[in-house]
């Protein structure tokens, strides 16, 4: 068995990441297509630097792999980092790496699980992501999942001579209501 369903959705499920697929992974991370929206497209990853990459996010933290639950599929992944106890804050990013499984509502799924466990079992209050301007289709998902746009940061990239801005968003606690992952936690009181 290659994935372990962590947090489970209706058409996909959140795994720890599996060092087997790091050949997909090093693909997905030299796709112009991808690594645009993610701001690293100037990067050519090889197999031995995405290993180290793979190796580190298996150790530690919050990364699953989105897995659909159909037929165990790998279609991307998905992150909380940054994670301040105290503060009950976070950062999340997520990527759905083949053209073919983008715009059909995994990537919202994915996020609403993740921000279902950051909620509900991490505690946190407040998690925050950041997005290209010109990722539309990203920010839409985004809000979708209960994102709010609180700033920018204004003509911070540039591809192709056009300056973009970046854009903030965050989902807070109080504002998220859903009842992924209720049946597996106690009932509140």
């Amino acid at each position: 068995m290659k994935y372990f369903s962590k947090i489970e959705g209706e058409r996909v499920f959140l795994s720890p990441i599996s060092m087997d697929d790091l050949e997909q992974y090093t693909v997905w991370m030299n796709d112009l297509s991808m690594t645009m929206n993610l701001g690293q497209a100037q990067a050519a990853i090889s197999l031995a630097a995405e290993k180290e990459f793979l190796d580190k996010l298996i150790k530690e933290g919050h990364n699953y792999a989105i897995v659909l639950k159909t037929n165990e599929t790998l279609i991307g992944n998905c992150s909380l980092f940054n994670i301040n106890h105290i503060h009950r804050t976070a950062e999340t990013g997520i990527f759905i790496g083949d053209e073919k499984y983008r715009g059909k509502g995994y990537g919202t799924e994915a996020m609403l699980l993740l921000l279902a466990y950051g909620f509900k079992i991490l505690n946190l209050n407040n998690v925050m992501l950041k997005v290209f301007s010109f990722n539309q289709r990203a920010i839409r998902s985004y809000e979708k999942a209960g994102f709010r746009v609180f700033g920018r940061r204004s003509q911070a990239y540039c591809v192709n001579g056009k300056y973009y801005d970046e854009v903030f968003m965050e989902a807070l606690a109080r504002d998220f209501s859903t009842t992924l992952l209720d049946d597996v936690l106690p009932e509140k009181p």
